[in-house]
C-alpha cells in the first residue's frame, strides 16, 4: 500500500458509478441464486454431516455490521464446539475448533451458507468482509467508511493476504476497494478468490488457529490502553443489545 491510497476521511469517495449503483446488486442476486442451485447437493451433505460432527445444529449465526453499519445475522457452517470450562464459560477458540471445523475452514466450505445472506441483500459477492461488531468499534472514522457498501463473501483484502496480513493493511485494502468498485475489478477478485480456495492459502495468521480480534491486536501492540479497550468492548455489547 502507498501513502496516497489512505486518504483522510473527508476525501474517501465511495464508488457510485452505474455498475456499483445499479448492476452490482442484480449480479450478486443472480450469482448467489445460481450458486445455491448448483451447490444444493453439497449444501445438503454438509448440513447432514455437520449435524453428526457437531452433535446438533450445524449452522453458526452471528450478528455483524452490514451496509451503513446496520446489524444483520451472518450464517456459516459451525466449525467450533460449544465446550465450556467448569464455570460455564466457553473455552478458547483454538480448543473448540474441531478437526471437521479445520477442514471446513481450510477449504472455505464454512462460508457457503453466506450465499443466503447475499441472496437476501445483507451481503455482496465481493466487498469488505463483515467483521465483528467488537472489531468495528475499534476502527477509526475512516476505517469505518468500509461499511458504506455491503460486506462481501470475498474482497480485495482476502486475495491480498486474508488473515496472513495485519489489521492495518487489511482495512487499507477495504478502503481502496470501496473507492474503486468496477465490474472487471470484482471479477478479478472472484477469479483470484477461487485460486486462493484451491491453494488453501492465508487461512490464518502464523501461529494462530483463528483470526485475532482488532481490539486484542491494538491492545497487544500498545495502540490502545486497557481502559479504552474495556470501554470499546462495552460499546460493542451495547450495540448488540439494540
Amino acid at each position: 500500500m502507498t501513502e496516497t491510497q489512505m486518504k483522510p476521511t473527508e476525501e474517501v469517495n465511495v464508488s457510485n458509478g452505474i455498475y456499483a449503483k445499479y448492476i452490482k446488486r442484480a449480479m450478486d442476486f443472480f450469482l448467489s441464486f445460481c450458486a445455491i442451485t448448483v451447490l444444493s447437493p453439497l449444501l445438503i451433505i454438509l448440513t447432514v454431516v455437520g449435524v453428526i460432527a457437531m452433535k446438533g445444529n450445524p449452522f453458526f449465526t452471528q450478528l455483524r455490521p452490514g451496509k451503513n453499519e446496520k446489524i444483520f445475522r451472518l450464517i456459516k457452517f459451525r466449525t467450533m464446539s460449544c465446550q465450556t470450562d467448569k464455570d460455564g464459560n466457553l473455552l478458547p477458540d483454538e480448543k473448540r475448533l474441531t478437526k471437521y471445523g479445520k477442514f471446513l475452514r481450510s477449504t472455505s466450505l464454512d462460508e457457503l451458507p453466506e450465499l443466503i445472506n447475499i441472496l437476501k441483500g445483507d451481503m455482496a459477492v465481493i466487498g469488505p468482509r463483515p467483521q465483528l461488531v467488537r472489531d468495528m468499534v475499534f476502527m477509526t472514522e475512516m476505517q469505518r467508511m468500509r461499511h458504506k457498501v455491503r460486506p462481501g463473501l470475498s474482497g480485495l483484502a482476502q486475495i491480498s493476504g486474508r488473515n496472513a496480513i495485519n489489521w492495518e493493511n487489511k482495512l487499507e485494502y477495504d478502503i481502496e476497494y470501496i473507492q474503486n468498485i468496477t465490474f472487471l475489478g470484482d471479477w478479478k477478485i472472484i477469479f483470484f478468490t477461487i485460486k486462493k480456495v484451491f491453494e488453501r492459502a492465508d487461512i490464518s495468521a502464523d501461529g494462530m488457529e483463528t483470526a485475532e480480534d482488532l481490539g486484542d491486536y491494538l491492545l497487544e501492540k500498545g495502540i490502545v490502553d486497557k481502559e479504552s479497550y474495556d470501554e470499546k468492548q462495552a460499546d460493542a455489547l451495547e450495540l448488540l443489545r439494540v
